[in-house]
């Protein structure tokens, strides 16, 4: 897809920009059809459970920091290269998409935002059609292929975007390193489950390479790239970026283990299930390491099993009495604190500076 008809976003107007990354994401996938209807029913059928996976909703949270840290860079929502540096941006839902297929595979998750995980669906379709060998199989399969699609079509979506040759000159190195900083932290974190080490200091660096990177620090580095802006402000970008990236996984692990099932979308204490080692279970399990080893064992046990209701409870009870709760929010706040200095001090927009603040605030505070 070159350039095309996508809405433009009013540089302010949160639910513009929304629509504007839906509207091109919808034109991108509308641009796959005739490539893919070559392959037949099939692989059509896997297309269109990504298309629908991406088109479902989201926040579209990755989209928005690049979008706003070009803008901030000197970006011009009205000029030529807006529609390009849209598109760009949109791409990022389709980094977004892999990661979370591939996520919910490797979780054994079953729903995603109310519905069921892609392999779980697959599997579904298998199981009803009566077809031969392993629906669990064949359904992990397919979500990986389809995770993979995402995350091709989303290389496809940077170069058909239009973007003169030196803005994707600047943009191919930060894309580079953001899929394998994502893929990275994928792969540490599923080191980190198999308990190799359940330190602070680890779950902090899954943080940092597996949300942070590519939640906000990459996308506004991407913005910022693509607007040619100075090393000082991509600096600050990223400092920004990394520090709002890890307090937005901060509360995440707080919504893993005491999240509303009925805002999250999840059931209730599913990291304890899955046995993530989040900054809040590896900041538990040290505090109960110094002071309560019959609690470290019991919370090491549980880690990873198929636990009742009251066991979540009391395993919340236990987490929230031993202090890691509050800690896991004194580091959140200060993460945030410095990451809106670091914006603060930087050279970008003053516009751009009381959205990235707000955003940053939305990031950090929310329920779900």
């Amino acid at each position: 897809m070159s350039a095309g008809t996508s809405t433009r976003p009013a540089s302010t107007d949160k639910s513009a920009l929304i629509a504007a990354v839906q509207q091109t994401l919808v034109e991108f996938f509308d641009s796959r059809h005739e490539f893919v209807d070559e392959l037949g029913p099939v692989f059509v059928t896997a297309a269109d459970s990504l298309r629908d996976f991406v088109l479902r909703g989201g926040k579209r949270t990755r989209p928005a920091f690049a979008w706003t840290g070009w803008l901030g860079a000197g970006g011009d929502p009205s000029g030529p290269a807006a529609p390009a540096v849209l598109r760009a941006c949109a791409a990022l839902e389709l980094v977004q998409a892999c990661a979370l297929i591939h996520d919910d595979i490797i979780d054994s998750s079953r729903t995603r935002r109310g519905f069921p995980t892609v392999h779980v669906d697959f599997e579904r379709r298998h199981r009803d059609r009566e077809w031969g060998g392993d629906p669990a199989h064949f359904g992990i399969s397919v979500g990986i292929l389809v995770g993979d699609l995402a995350l091709a079509w989303a290389d496809d979506m940077i170069a058909a975007a239009g973007l003169d040759p030196a803005a994707f000159a600047r943009l191919a190195p930060v894309w580079a390193a953001m899929r394998t900083e994502v893929l990275g932290g994928q792969l540490l974190d599923i080191h980190g489950e198999a308990g190799a080490d359940d330190s602070v200091a680890a779950a902090l660096r899954i943080n940092r390479y597996k949300t942070a990177a590519y939640t906000i620090e990459r996308p506004l580095h991407l913005g910022a790239a693509l607007a040619d802006a100075d090393a000082g402000l991509i600096a600050a970008y990223r400092e920004f970026g990394t520090d709002i990236g890890i307090a937005f996984q901060l509360r995440d692990d707080l919504l893993g283990v005491f999240g509303d099932p009925e805002v999250t979308g999840k059931p209730s204490g599913d990291d304890l299930r899955e046995g993530k080692r989040t900054v809040l279970i590896a900041e538990a399990l040290r505090r109960a390491d110094a002071t309560d080893p019959t609690a470290a064992k019991l919370l090491r046990d549980c880690l990873g099993t198929e636990l009742t209701a009251e066991e979540v409870t009391g395993l919340r009870a236990m987490i929230t009495d031993l202090g890691a709760v509050d800690e896991v929010e004194r580091r959140i706040e200060d993460l945030t604190d410095r990451g809106l200095d670091a914006l603060e001090r930087s050279s970008a927009t003053p516009e751009a500076k009381r959205r990235l603040h707000a955003m940053a605030v939305s990031a950090t505070k929310r329920v779900s």
